[in-house]
């Protein structure tokens, strides 16, 4: 019996052979126009574990790659270590969490023991199967991670495959339940190793020898060319029989198989399909399966700046995607997503309308209690570490118009028919006709005194206006006259106290002269036309003001505690820079719009994720990682460049029967 008793120290330090790691220049030139892409991170294959610099590498977000099977997902790194993943569902405890720490809090690494020149990965074509090419003196091998879709048990599968001389391996497994917090029983058990702390077990099936040490599972291996080694990880509850083994080669097929099959719905043909693909794809492994819920990202606590406290739980599903949702999906082909989500949607929003909540639980949870995770170090030192998320208690007005936009476009866009949107729209309407008034956190959830943000009246504009075009359009039945009534009084205060007519801009809120970029969606939802001068001066001052480098801030956080309360630095955010080149296809500034959309396309990393924001000092991705958010909007620009006649820049604000 193989037995890792759990004592000592868990973050006690040991030596590992040549861990290389991604070094990240400080110096690196800022770039200076829309042509200059991000740089490629760099291997350094010197720096090992047990030296003291070690653990102060910056490592870089994009570094990593998605892995998924439509229940949770992992995050593989540059150098072979699965830093990130939480069983069984995204929002479960993780297993591996070195990503917000170090080794010691979790991870699985399968790497060359002598140094390699810097990997070359990719998807397997149409796929979201991770395949990593590495290359010593010695020989050259390749390393295919995937997590097999979900069939009532969640695996994790990683076949190396000799292709050129002989390459040595070292594997290394530090398992750390309850996100890095719990360290496991291990012992032998018939073929398997098994790896048990209360609710949870692990079992890891390989034809490669390990053994214990300290508290963790290593071997080393030799692969010559043609030969294949294969580790399978299967997490089951630990009072309940081991799982059986699966025969890794056969899933890898059969997994193939299953994304091409996907992925040949897809229905765009523009320039862009290579990029529009791989984000719905993306869309498609942070979906949970059983539910049809999106979460925001399959990851908490990636920060928005490095070393600041903007570090957000996002494993959890927000109503204000929902409209860019339906449409990324309903585009794309993906008729049978649009409606599990809209479903989704309908449930997870039932009971007192007063109630309704910006986000919940992948099943539609409504208590997603916040708290701070101290044993972890963080991200490149990025304190703190948040599970949960607190904002899901907040006021937000906003949500009201996504939820009421979403359900008004499903119809247009011929999403089947159900018997409870109508009943749950005109229900939330009631509540809206007196709560549009009042003060909220708007749409970045700020943590400061709430206030009359301008985009959140906006979308209150929006709810009545979606109600009363379902009555018109679609046969249904409500209070119009009032509704109307409503919707013009809204219109005519927004226009009144959320506008500076001497600067010829809207403003974030009331009576205040900050800027945001949400005030992008003003025509974007149809409240303004995009020739109304109003709108032609918000955006040329969000240009002078919000625009960095060619991309867009939500508006100036290092001046905003007194709004945001929390007053630090953060990246540009690429969904806003995604709707500034919504804008300009409104706008017919088509040439702009394309150089935008190209110079974000530039932000992915090498396998095409993208996350919620970037710094272009430090040419890093920054946030949650891969975020659903910025690859929606992804999706739709592209089909608003490729002039599609249902592109969402110019379909949702038309709002005119089809």
């Amino acid at each position: 019996m193989l037995s890792l008793v759990a004592s000592g120290d868990k973050h006690g330090r040991r030596t590992t052979r040549n861990r290389p790691r991604s070094s990240y220049d400080r110096r690196s030139p800022v770039a200076r126009s829309l042509s200059i892409a991000a740089t490629a991170p760099i291997i350094d294959g010197t720096l090992t574990a047990d030296d003291p610099a070690y653990e102060d590498q910056p490592r870089r977000i994009e570094d990593y790659a998605l892995i998924g099977d439509t229940e949770t997902a992992a995050l593989v790194s540059r150098d072979g270590a699965i830093e990130w993943l939480c069983f069984p569902r995204f929002d479960s405890g993780a297993c591996f969490a070195s990503l917000l720490g170090n080794r010691n809090d979790g991870h699985w690494r399968i790497a060359p023991r002598a140094p390699s020149v810097e990997p070359r990965r990719r998807y397997r074509p149409d796929t979201l199967i991770l395949e990593t090419e590495v290359e010593t003196k010695t020989g050259r091998a390749r390393v295919i991670d995937f997590m097999p879709v979900r069939d009532g048990r969640p695996d994790v599968v990683r076949i190396v495959e000799g292709l050129a001389g002989s390459v040595e391996f070292d594997v290394e497994l530090v398992v750390r339940f309850d996100t890095g917090r719990v360290v496991p029983w291990v012992r032998k058990q018939h073929d398997a190793l098994v790896m048990i702390a209360g609710p949870d077990g692990l079992c890891l099936r390989t034809d490669v020898e390990l053994r214990g040490e300290g508290l963790a599972t290593v071997g080393t291996f030799s692969l010559a060319a043609g030969e294949r080694r294969a580790m399978t990880l299967t997490w089951f509850r630990s009072h309940e029989k081991l799982p059986k083994a699966i025969d890794p080669v056969r899933h890898l097929r059969k997994t193939t198989a299953w994304w091409k099959k996907w992925s040949n719905v897809c229905t765009y043909e523009g320039p862009w399909r290579a990029q529009v693909t791989t984000s719905l794809r993306v869309l498609k492994a942070l979906t949970y399966g059983p539910t049809g819920g999106m979460v925001a990202a399959p990851t908490t606590s990636l920060p928005e700046w490095l070393g600041g406290p903007r570090n957000w739980d996002y494993r959890y599903c927000w109503l204000r995607d929902a409209t860019l949702t339906l449409y990324a999906l309903m585009l794309g082909g993906y008729q049978g997503e649009a409606e599990a989500w809209r479903d989704w949607l309908l449930r997870a929003g039932a009971g007192d309308p007063g109630s309704l909540q910006i986000m919940y639980g992948v099943a539609g949870e409504r208590r997603l209690p916040e708290y701070e995770a101290t044993w972890l170090a963080g991200f490149a030192g990025s304190k703190p570490v948040r599970i949960g998320n607190a904002a899901s208690e907040q006021l937000q007005i906003d949500v009201y118009g996504e939820v009421l936009d979403a359900l008004f476009q499903a119809r247009r866009l011929g999403v089947g028919p159900d018997q409870w949107s109508w009943p749950f729209e005109q229900a939330l309407l009631a509540v809206l006709e007196t709560r549009w008034r009042q003060p909220d956190r708007g749409i970045w959830e700020v943590r400061g005194p709430e206030r009359h943000f301008t985009h959140s009246k906006v979308m209150a504009w929006v709810a009545f206006d979606r109600a009363i075009k379902s009555v018109e359009q679609f046969a249904l039945e409500g209070p119009v006259d009032r509704w109307r009534a409503i919707r013009d009084e809204i219109h005519a205060q927004v226009c009144r106290s959320g506008y500076d007519p001497a600067r010829q801009t809207f403003t974030q809120s009331y009576g205040a002269p900050a800027l945001d970029a949400a005030l992008l969606l003003i025509p974007l939802v149809g409240f303004l036309p995009p020739d109304d001068p109003r709108v032609l001066g918000t955006v040329r001052a969000i240009e002078q003001e919000l625009v960095h480098q060619g991309l867009v801030r939500r508006y100036r956080t290092a001046q905003a505690r007194a709004v945001d309360g929390i007053g630090s630095d953060e990246g540009v955010f690429l969904p806003c820079s995604f709707w500034l080149a919504d804008v300009y296809v409104q706008m017919n500034r088509r040439d702009e719009a394309v150089a935008l959309f190209e110079r974000l396309l530039a932000l992915c990393n090498d396998v095409g994720l993208l996350s919620e924001e970037y710094d272009p000092e430090g040419k890093r991705q920054l946030g949650n990682f891969p975020q659903a958010f910025a690859h929606l909007s992804l999706v739709n620009t592209a089909f608003n460049l490729s002039q599609h006649p249902r592109g969402s820049a110019l379909h949702r604000a038309d709002g005119s029967p089809e």
